[in-house]
């Protein structure tokens, strides 16, 4: 339905109108106050820009964007935003996200694979211009499926091994948290780590590992602990772990949640952290440092992560280097002490 009354009543005033005001078609006008490219200096473009600021025309950015198959949206998935992690990562991407002018939105899955698929479709459905994953496992079959349909993404804090990724580099991570514990002179150092599905959970144990191996000592079996990445999951590790008859002077949690969980059963065991436990936890959360005994902690990144991210998705990537880590760095703190 047309609008009654003249332009300069109106609330929003549409290419029509400045064509209408200029003498000159739909397309010459849309053509000139297009500012993505060089500005016009003709007499004709001059009498359009001087009509479209006459009657306050102001540009449609987002039907601008839907007419040239983009709408400046960025669609981002993770598993949960109660996870501090998750919810850390996305203020990075939305902030990385604006200063290169785009809206970052953002969907939650849990770890369920189908929870996944359906949000990633959802996300395309309402015509982002790319996704940004942190849900990818080992497992996975999304980051191959957006692949064969040349839908642009990116994983983040986790990687397949192929698709474009920016996470840090987490078996650095791992072996910055145990050579700490070793330089303290522990020993008897045990691993909790993430879900064995996922990547960063299988780095940071490499990397602890590693710092054993070149210190000469075993990690057996029995001193790792794979589970979930949340509070409770550190806490059954914890007593797991803390019985009185073998208990490691050490431990070493592939994220910050599972140090909390750790560190709540000590307590409740009598054994007090940083003191008859040495603990290190990894992410460095803001809560880490608030604890009644500040949390000693691998800090990952994640405004570097997410620049890198958005970098990797806007602009194209030369073949062979998909994955970029960024390194962490350890952050000292009263749950861990030089053994007694």
């Amino acid at each position: 339905m047309e609008l009654e009354g003249p332009p300069e009543q109106r609330s929003v005033v549409t290419l029509r109108d400045v064509a209408q005001e200029s003498g000159v078609s739909i397309s010459t006008v849309s053509r000139i106050l297009d500012d993505r490219g060089a500005p016009s200096r003709t007499a004709t473009a001059t009498k359009v820009r001087a009509a479209a600021e006459r009657l306050g025309y102001r540009r449609n950015v987002f039907a601008s964007n839907l007419r040239r198959g983009a709408t400046g949206t960025i669609g981002v998935l993770v598993p949960r935003l109660t996870d501090a992690v998750m919810a850390l990562m996305f203020e990075a991407i939305e902030r990385a996200a604006r200063r290169q002018g785009y809206f970052a939105v953002v969907a939650t899955c849990g770890d369920d694979a189908d929870a996944e698929r359906r949000a990633t479709e959802t996300l395309l459905d309402r015509g982002v211009d790319g996704l940004i994953l942190a849900t990818a496992r080992i497992d996975d079959s999304l980051p191959a499926s957006l692949r064969e349909r040349g839908i642009p993404h990116v994983l983040v804090l986790r990687t397949d091994g192929v698709s474009p990724s920016a996470l840090g580099d987490d078996e650095t991570g791992g072996y910055l948290a145990v050579r700490h514990l070793l330089d303290l002179g522990h020993r008897d150092i045990a691993v909790v780590t993430g879900p064995w599905f996922t990547s960063s959970g299988q780095d940071r144990l490499r990397g602890a590992q590693k710092a054993l191996a070149e210190a000469g000592i075993d990690l057996p079996d029995g001193r790792v602990i794979s589970t979930g990445y949340g509070v409770d999951a550190g806490s059954e590790a914890g007593y797991a772990l803390l019985r009185p008859e073998a208990r490691p002077t050490a431990i070493f949690a592939a994220n910050d949640n599972l140090a909390i969980g750790i560190i709540g059963a000590a307590r409740n065991l009598g054994i007090l952290p940083g003191q008859d436990l040495s603990i290190v936890g990894y992410n460095d959360i803001p809560l880490a440092s608030r604890l009644p005994t500040p949390l000693t902690s691998v800090a990952t990144p994640f405004d570097q992560i997410a620049t890198t991210a958005l970098d990797q998705l806007l602009s194209p990537q030369p073949a062979g280097v998909p994955i970029k880590r960024a390194l962490p760095s350890l952050i000292p703190r009263a749950s861990t002490s030089r053994i007694s």
